[in-house]
């Protein structure tokens, strides 16, 4: 097995998908081939990552760790891998299947070349699960970059019209998502996980040859087919400003591209304005340390601010407040599809859950008297409190000092439409 070629596709086909997808359409290749060289190695990035965050690292943080049995994990793991093989194998017969209906050719191999390639980037961005709490929100982003290579990549691979690529892509995404929570369904029902609602697929219909996906406009599913449109769309404008050279214009796109929802954030929230939630002063500890900062990369801001409170004994608690800014598309489909997760252990628990239309991450460690309190607001802004107290109650109460109606009202700051 070469490595060097696999890590140089991942490369490239991340950081250059323009020149990348012509050499990959020319490639000759097999269904064989294309698994054991490739697909079979990448794909089980991310199921390698969730067995070893859930069998051996465990959930929760501060001390409180709670696993998956090692044999339920490993039992999991397997099947979720055997089913993602077959996964990828089901939609580029879909794939294949589509593309007259979009200008394209049929040709089963060029397909399984699309769904292999365009999905690089969803398996590298898997990894991140093992990252604690944010760590689905960097896999989402990952699934999203995907949805763009799918774009890209069909004119070349199934050689559709540029044009009907944005639709192409559309349906393929739309596809794609019913039958991996398909496969995410069966995975939690072995190991056990989270209770992931079947209720979340009511309201889809899918015609009897397969052709045609449809979805009731409430439901869960039908956010999803919204982020699948958006992002086509955002991704020929990425394209246009690519071409053109103008480097405003490819930043602009890349922030509608990762927002999912067709809106930038053009400027993220101040250091300064979220410093202001974070008090001088906490249960009456004093606040030791301070940090804000804003940051942007590839079309996307991000602004945080911590802070740290002592007694100068034996207390520490810490604050932190950040605007995800273009990430709010990511974390209102995150937050809409996440299931309620519990864990109990000896020493403590972890779970998740939504609460008044907020999604909410708690953990405590009862030997310890350490815990983490969390929670979305607006599905734009995180704010935590971490550290000791006397029970979870004490970290829940210094989130929700924090004004944080004033700060769901700053939701449409710095937002333009596109």
């Amino acid at each position: 097995m070469d490595f060097g070629k696999i890590f140089a596709r991942i490369k490239a086909i991340l950081g250059s998908p323009q020149t990348e997808w012509p050499v990959i359409a020319a490639e000759p290749a097999t269904v064989g081939g294309l698994y054991r060289h490739y697909i079979c190695i990448v794909a089980a990035l991310p199921v390698l990552a969730s067995f070893i965050k859930g069998s051996l690292i465990g959930y929760g943080g501060l001390g409180v760790h709670m696993h998956t049995l090692v044999g339920i994990g490993v039992a999991g793991m397997i099947v979720h891998y055997l089913l993602t093989l077959g996964l990828v194998y089901v939609m580029a017969i879909i794939i294949d299947a589509l593309a007259p209906t979009f200008g394209g050719s049929k040709d089963l191999v060029q397909a399984l070349k699309t769904v292999a390639y365009a999905w690089t980037a969803g398996w590298v961005a898997g990894i991140a699960v093992i990252i604690p709490w944010i760590g689905w929100l960097i896999a989402i982003a990952g699934a999203i970059y995907g949805i763009y290579l799918l774009y890209l990549g069909l004119p070349h691979t199934m050689r559709c019209p540029a044009d009907r690529a944005g639709g192409y892509t559309a349906v393929a995404v739309i596809i794609a998502f019913v039958l991996s929570w398909i496969v995410a369904l069966i995975v939690a029902g072995i190991v056990g996980t989270a209770a992931m609602s079947g209720a979340s697929m009511a309201g889809t219909h899918v015609t009897r040859d397969g052709s045609e996906v449809t979805v009731d406009p409430d439901s869960a599913l039908a956010r999803l087919s919204a982020v699948g449109a958006n992002t086509a769309s955002a991704a020929k404008d990425l394209e246009n400003a690519q071409k053109s050279g103008d480097v405003a214009a490819q930043q602009a796109a890349m922030g509608k591209l990762m927002s999912g929802d067709g809106k930038t954030v053009a400027v993220s929230l101040s250091p300064d304005t979220l410093r202001g939630f974070l008090p001088d002063e906490l249960d009456g500890m004093k606040r030791s340390d301070f940090n804000a900062q804003r940051s942007g990369a590839m079309g996307m801001q991000i602004s945080t601010a911590r802070a740290t409170y002592s007694d100068g004994r034996i207390r520490t608690m810490q604050l932190e407040v950040a605007d995800t800014g273009n990430m709010r598309g990511m974390m209102a489909v995150a937050s809409n599809m996440a299931p309620a997760t519990e864990e109990q252990s000896d020493h403590g628990y972890d779970k998740t859950y939504t609460d008044h239309g907020r999604l909410v991450h708690e953990s405590w460690n009862t030997q310890t008297k350490s815990g983490e309190f969390g929670v979305i607001v607006a599905n734009r802004f995180s704010v935590k409190a971490s550290g000791n107290a006397q029970d979870i109650d004490q970290l829940r109460q210094a989130v929700n000092d924090m004004d944080l109606d004033k700060l769901a009202s700053l939701k449409d700051e710095g937002i333009s439409s596109n």
